[in-house]
């Protein structure tokens, strides 16, 4: 079994939160410090056991581990590492849970001090809510993690990552970083910018031309379901939009065109072909439902 000495992670919230807990409830850390921002954030953290005590600075959080955590946005980590990565041991490992790696990976690979060793990882257990408060011991289980080792990636690091997800509950996956960022830009990231797109087109036509639009009220469980995910955290989005912004972009060009075929068939009345594209997105989306669960 997988065991650290101490563990500091920083950003105990969702799943920084959620990790700590199994870190502790499984014993796979004799210590997990708690690394962030807001106090209150860390109280509450200590009092839901998610870790053992918390520091406000992330030198002081970090010298000792073996095992350190990112959870915070990805355009922090470049900040965070420059700040205390020369304070880790040789042996010490530094791995994350962010949704973008790339180009993300190779920066923090580069900046590793001798004998310490970084390895991506992204869970993909995440939902709307955020905060310690919405971690759970069971988030991981039966979701997908996926490691990205690169060239640089020690094996015994990369065991190592790849056998505490799997004490989560994970299912462990690998993937190159670059390819990664393809797929989960297609799968997740372009589903986020449609959602919050979605969203904001209906309150602009509230605001602008249906002032009697309540979309609380005349909404049923298609908006709901449909704008879900637009009520994440803008300033996680905000970052992996940006680190992502290549594939995201002409993702969004594949989607406006999908969406402007639509819009013909629909301003020229073309029964047959709306039937026809409706039919052929709704045999894609029953096939969704053939996955194992906590697939992504």
């Amino acid at each position: 079994m997988v065991h650290f000495k101490q563990a500091a992670i920083i950003g105990a919230g969702l799943i920084g939160g959620s990790l700590g807990m199994i870190l502790r409830r499984k014993r796979l850390a004799d210590q997990v410090v708690g690394i962030g921002r807001r106090v209150e954030n860390l109280k509450l953290a200590v009092e839901l056991g998610a870790i053992d005590r918390y520091v406000a600075d992330p030198k002081e959080g970090v010298r000792g581990a073996d095992l350190v955590i990112l959870a915070t946005p990805v355009d922090t980590y470049e900040r965070h590492l420059r700040d205390w990565a020369h304070c880790l041991a040789p042996g010490a490992i530094v791995s994350d849970v962010g949704s973008v790696k790339g180009a993300l990976v190779e920066r923090a690979e580069s900046l590793m001090p001798a004998g310490v060793h970084f390895v991506g990882a992204h869970p993909i257990a995440g939902k709307e809510k955020t905060g310690v408060a919405a971690g759970s011991d069971q988030l991981f289980k039966g979701a997908r993690c996926i490691l990205t080792p690169t060239k640089k990636t020690d094996p015994q690091a990369l065991q190592r990552i790849d056998a505490l997800w799997k004490e989560t509950g994970s299912i462990v996956l690998t993937m190159d970083p670059h390819l990664h960022d393809q797929i989960l830009g297609a799968v997740s990231h372009l589903p986020h910018v449609a959602a919050f797109a979605l969203i904001t087109a209906l309150a602009d036509l509230r605001d602008q031309r249906l002032p009697s639009l309540d979309l609380a009220g005349h909404s049923g469980g298609g908006l709901r379901d449909t704008t879900r995910i637009a009520a994440s955290s803008p300033e996680m989005w905000r970052d992996i939009f940006l680190w992502n912004r290549d594939n995201i972009v002409s993702f969004i060009e594949a989607y406006e065109q999908a969406l402007q075929q639509l819009k013909l068939l629909i301003k020229t009345g073309d029964a047959a072909g709306i039937e026809k594209a409706l039919g052929r997105a709704k045999e894609e989306r029953e096939k969704l439902n053939l996955r194992p669960p906590g697939a992504a």
